[in-house]
């Protein structure tokens, strides 16, 4: 069975792209067994949060952090599971 990760992706988005477009910065940890899966699980993020198109971010960076590093406490509150189990 595959490990997931923690990766920290940096990057911009286009914030009110019709009106007054403004270009802000952002940094999300996900967790993710490959960096692909990660950059999907942003586009996602980000497209439903702040209704963007892909094309209104821009991906900087991505890389495989160590759980110690996360300041995010539901990525370090996963992280530290040991086991997950489903009830009902």
């Amino acid at each position: 069975m595959s490990e997931v990760k923690v990766y920290r992706v940096k990057g911009e988005m286009l914030i009110s792209h019709d009106r007054y477009p403004e270009w802000r910065k952002f940094e999300v940890y996900v967790r993710a067994l490959k960096r692909e899966h990660a950059l999907e699980k942003v586009y996602s993020d980000l497209g439903s949060r702040h209704k963007l198109r892909r094309k209104h971010i821009r991906i900087r960076s991505v890389e495989e952090v160590d759980p110690g590093e996360v300041e995010d406490l539901n990525i370090i509150r996963l992280a530290s599971l040991e086991r997950f189990v489903k009830t009902g």
